[in-house]
């Protein structure tokens, strides 16, 4: 395993890191998912994202039993804030109430005292950012989170919290990023490097798509993702025909150049130096190590040229919000 520094921070986090979003929150079983954080700390792994809304909770949880019986020095653990969390409509969101109403609960559930990184799961135009920026601001001072992050923030949003917070405000952008959605490249990689912020990314398999275990015009294989009715909800994201047939073309790349479909996706996604980690979602240990090969492997400019030329027009390349982002900016 190699490591990377978060942005800013003193964190050296593993290239490769271990989330919980689909996974640990319902739809993997306890068993496999103890198995799969184990598997995560023998591949050298020390950095795990999950967040409150995952399982309303249920993915804290399972983490907080497991996570508790390592040494707490021995991993860095990153959650998030904003998603709704009970049937109450207000129980949600970035306000100052709920953002101190929810770390603590994120804490008791993950039986830790801090969190490394507490983030921002998406912004909230609701909200004055002053207010926001200063409720999070406030858990560091408590000593319950050590440092800020944020996900899927638009370029205005985030220069606007830096312009309130200060330059030292956020460590980590947390985008979806992989070869079929790039388009934090348009953008904010530029924006998070001239501020001292770092990647984290997700989805960076784009779903399990991109492990060619999908084939056009055939059914999903019964153990993957997107047969899964728990994990199967976020195939939209970049599932499609063409995405399909462009991941065939990519097969034979991989395969000249002795990698895994895997590998060679989690290695474009390393190649770039604004991105410090690669989040993977794992329902089996050897998943776990499998992925875990990706680190160091070196992608010559040769074989990231027919990798472009494969995909063709396929990729998501301009400005585009992620999922459930949201644009504009309410001041106090």
């Amino acid at each position: 395993m190699r490591y990377r520094t978060l942005g800013s921070s003193d964190l050296q986090v593993s290239e490769v890191s271990l989330g919980s979003w689909l996974t640990y929150s319902g739809g993997v079983a306890a068993d496999a998912t103890r198995a799969c954080t184990e598997a995560a700390f023998d591949a050298g792994i020390n950095f795990f994202d999950t967040a409150n809304v995952y399982g309303r909770g249920a993915a804290e949880t399972a983490w907080g039993e497991i996570l508790s019986g390592h040494p707490r020095e021995s991993y860095i653990l990153a959650t998030k804030v904003w998603g709704q969390m009970s049937d109450d409509p207000a129980d949600s969101g970035l306000s100052p109430a709920q953002i101190a109403k929810q770390i603590d609960a994120s804490l008791t559930r993950l039986r830790t005292d801090y969190v490394d990184l507490y983030q921002a799961h998406r912004f909230d135009p609701i909200v004055p950012i002053e207010d926001t920026v200063e409720a999070l601001q406030r858990v560091v001072e408590q000593g319950k989170a050590r440092y800020l992050g944020f996900s899927e923030w638009t370029v205005e949003q985030i220069r606007a919290a830096i312009e309130i917070g200060g330059p030292d405000l956020f460590v980590s952008s947390q985008p979806q990023y992989s070869m079929l959605w790039q388009a934090p490249e348009a953008e904010l990689f530029d924006l998070c490097a001239g501020n001292g912020i770092s990647n984290i990314v997700w989805s960076p398999l784009a779903q399990g798509l991109l492990t060619g275990k999908y084939v056009p015009g055939q059914a999903a294989p019964a153990d993957s993702r997107f047969a899964s009715e728990a994990m199967g909800i976020a195939q939209g994201l970049v599932n499609s025909e063409a995405a399909v047939e462009a991941v065939q073309r990519l097969i034979p790349l991989a395969e000249g150049a002795g990698l895994s479909m895997p590998t060679l996706a989690l290695a474009w996604v390393l190649r770039r130096g604004e991105v410090a980690s690669a989040i993977i979602g794992a329902s089996r240990p050897e998943q776990v190590h499998a992925n875990s090969a990706a680190v160091g492997v070196e992608l010559s400019e040769d074989l990231l040229a027919a990798v472009d030329k494969a995909l063709g027009d396929v990729p998501v390349t301009g400005p585009a919000l992620g999922p459930n982002a949201q644009t504009g900016i309410t001041h106090r």
